[in-house]
């Protein structure tokens, strides 16, 4: 936005600072969350605090800095209001969920580490975040985050005390951040339709688990080479000879790779399908639903554990779900995959708009990190970095809302009231 286009917007902008930021105790701290939104949301290449400071007219960097990087108020409270107020407007089809990095130099910032940096597409020293998003065809906001912690953080004293991590917080997988971030959530009375989630999260066992566990449907991408059962294989137990211990059941075929199982139908078992309309035109490719069942080590455990927790024996056979592939035209082979939890009746046309949602998120992040400068921030504390991003995710709220309802998105709106929607949104 220019300078008009935010002057222009400062009633609105006051109406969104005053509700989604009641909890922050102080008035002045308050103006100080107005001010640093109009730096993020005003023109201008870099976002750090220094040069936002000299874009705006009633710029204090100093104030700013004392802002951003005290413990003075908490951001818990103002993401609560913001997830809490943007559901309901977004109307999301699912849940997505997805990790983003900042490349950092130094070894002192929170969290930084040599990692996988999604950003650069190699490995490089960066922090890494887990998010959550609702998403629906025409907007998507963030709903709650988490720093992942690497490894070598979890005991490193002084840099701990040094950047301020609180003594509770200390390395956990990124599934299992995305599965505690859907636990806050649901303590918010929001509870997601469907998750979606790229190969990270859907390739693992343990996190589809907990989906189930907590009785969330998903679509999430995987990998060719993950391996599956037909649906229709069953396990079989070998007659007991008598000596030793008596046989359990088991599949008697090594399950395949699911890229061998698609190629086998051939590229005529494949249908045509429309997903959305693009820039360019209608989006379309072939798409092949197949109902399987997820084979490995920790897919029969995971399964046994479920089977003893009911208080029953298990019988042997694995939980089925939908395969969805892709293969493009003029592609030699299929391209993508897909496992869906959703009931077997669900239309393929409405599991491939639910795997191909996640391009809502990409655009939006690009909105968020180029536009909102969600990675310009250049303190290196766990309270600066927390803050930071609960004001970047508040200014994109308030960017939505003007997309959206542009006359309607005030706290006293019918659509910013409701606090706990329902399931279905």
């Amino acid at each position: 936005m220019d300078a008009h286009e935010v002057n222009r917007a400062r009633a609105t902008l006051a109406l969104f600072v005053a509700d989604v930021f009641a909890s922050v105790p102080r008035k002045d701290q308050r103006a100080k969350g107005d001010c640093y939104l109009r730096g993020l949301m005003l023109d201008g290449r870099r976002k750090s605090i220094q040069a936002m400071a000299e874009r705006l007219p009633d710029g204090n960097e100093q104030n700013l800095q004392q802002f951003v990087n005290q413990p003075t108020w908490d951001p818990l409270p103002v993401r609560r209001r913001i997830a809490q107020r943007m559901v309901p407007q977004i109307g999301p089809d699912t849940w997505a969920v997805d990790d983003v990095s900042f490349p950092k130099d130094g070894k002192m910032s929170v969290a930084v580490a040599p990692q996988y940096c999604g950003a650069l597409g190699k490995q490089a020293n960066c922090q890494v975040a887990v998010s959550v998003h609702a998403v629906s065809d025409a907007a998507s906001c963030p709903l709650q985050w988490r720093l992942f912690v690497p490894r070598e953080w979890a005991h490193d004293a002084a840099r701990r005390q040094k950047t301020g991590i609180p003594e509770e917080v200390g390395h956990r997988e990124k599934w299992r951040l995305a599965l505690d971030i859907f636990d806050e959530l649901a303590r918010w009375g929001l509870l997601p339709p469907v998750v979606v989630a790229d190969a990270g999260y859907g390739q693992n066992a343990d996190f589809r688990d907990g989906l189930n566990e907590r009785g969330i449907g998903y679509v999430v991408a995987i990998r060719s080479d993950v391996t599956v059962h037909p649906h229709g294989a069953r396990p079989t137990v070998p007659a007991w000879s008598g000596n030793g211990r008596r046989p359990q059941p088991r599949y008697r075929h090594k399950p395949s790779p699911v890229a061998a199982l698609a190629a086998g139908h051939g590229r005529q078992a494949f249908t045509e399908v429309t997903w959305r309309e693009g820039s360019r035109g209608p989006m379309r490719s072939h798409f092949l639903a197949l109902r399987v069942r997820p084979a490995g080590i920790r897919a029969r455990r995971l399964a046994r554990a479920a089977a003893t927790a009911q208080g029953g024996c298990w019988d042997g056979v694995l939980p089925e779900v939908t395969l969805l592939v892709e293969w493009p035209a003029g592609a030699e082979a299929p391209t993508d995959y897909w496992l869906s939890s959703l009931p077997a009746a669900t239309e393929p046309a409405e599991l491939v708009r639910l795997a191909k949602i996640r391009w809502r998120i990409e655009h939006d992040y690009r909105e968020l990190k180029h536009g909102l400068g969600l990675d310009h921030f250049e303190g290196r504390s766990w309270t600066g970095w927390h803050h930071h991003v609960t004001l970047v995710t508040a200014a994109h709220a308030f960017l939505t809302e003007q997309r959206l309802a542009p006359k309607a998105a005030t706290p006293d709106s019918p659509s910013t009231r409701s606090s706990t929607p329902s399931r279905t949104c």
